[in-house]
């Protein structure tokens, strides 16, 4: 279970504040959170893995399309980079079957970092400090697969199981959440089939679904498609974690949804939304009809999925 595993593993470790040159990394993760922070790995030396992936935002972003290199903005919204230990699929359309062959596209996507791997690599054998923690760390000097390696190290270690709904389901303390919690989780389960496509320990499913945004039109992004080149998966992405949801805003792929408060009137009722979409998952096809009251306990669920950590 995550809760025994990682719990163990993370302490100590947040990962939350900006890495620092100064003390040698000894661990993988350590070496991969320098590189993380890094802007070296950039074309202009301006962008790192952080920039787009902000630590105070459960490692998202506040912006609905990440801007990279020159400011060339993303076409798709950033996810969080935490609760993604258990993860079989990275990126909205599943397009990477493991962590470290996720760590290395946004370094050469161009639209990103816009560096070759083959040239960040030359740059960190280059650089002494680098060079050094690679060999005392693997060995040997840095290669595209001990790159991937460190970084994905360091993303596996961003595990969060202490929010107060934690508390409540699996410390057994009744206090630790309020009465419109404990409702919004009756309604997550049941009127609102919330779970039917979230649940586990972070809250998915690890598949792929069409919610409702994609007409061919307005929304013309075909996610998982593009992948499989199959038809039947037009317009699916990948079910995201609930952990730490209420501040990874905005939401969905484009992130074209700025609150909890929208996310949960479009399920509700997603044809409202987009009445001409195409493909949409059979669970989403009529309205859930839920209360202002359910949506707000809803919303207050959601909520308490949020790790201490990030509590002001």
């Amino acid at each position: 279970m995550k809760y025994c595993i990682l719990l163990a593993v993370i302490t100590g470790v947040a990962g939350l504040e900006a890495a620092t040159p100064a003390p040698s990394p000894d661990k993988k993760e350590e070496l991969g959170k320098l590189l993380f922070f890094d802007p070296i790995l950039s074309k202009n030396y301006k962008i790192s893995c952080a920039t787009c992936h902000k630590p105070r935002f459960a490692f998202a972003d506040s912006a609905a399309l990440s801007k990279g290199v020159k400011g060339k903005k993303g076409t798709r919204n950033t996810p969080t980079a935490m609760n993604i230990a258990l993860s079989k699929t990275f990126f909205w359309d599943g397009r990477s079957s493991t962590l470290e062959q996720q760590a290395l596209e946004p370094i050469q996507n161009p639209d990103e970092m816009n560096l070759s791997i083959e040239e960040a690599v030359q740059r960190l054998k280059k650089h002494e400090r680098y060079n050094q923690y690679f060999k005392k760390i693997f060995g040997s000097g840095p290669t595209k697969e001990n790159l991937a390696i460190a970084i994905a190290s360091f993303e596996r270690i961003l595990e969060t199981s202490d929010s107060p709904f934690d508390k409540w389901k699996f410390s057994d303390d009744p206090k630790a959440v309020s009465d419109a919690v404990k409702r919004g989780f009756a309604v997550f389960n049941t009127k609102g089939n919330c779970v039917k496509c979230h649940f586990g320990a972070d809250f998915t499913a690890q598949e792929f679904r069409n919610v409702g945004l994609f007409n061919g039109r307005t929304l013309n992004d075909s996610g998982r498609a593009r992948i499989t080149n199959d038809p039947k998966d037009v317009g699916r992405f990948k079910t995201s974690s609930l952990r730490n949801i209420a501040i990874t805003a905005p939401y969905m792929h484009n992130g074209m949804f700025h609150s909890l408060d929208e996310v949960i009137e479009f399920y509700n009722d997603t044809k409202k939304i987009v009445p001409d979409a195409i493909n949409t998952d059979s669970l989403l096809v009529e309205p859930l009809g839920l209360t202002k009251q359910e949506k707000k306990d809803l919303k207050a669920f959601l909520n308490s999925l949020t790790d201490k950590r990030f509590k002001k």
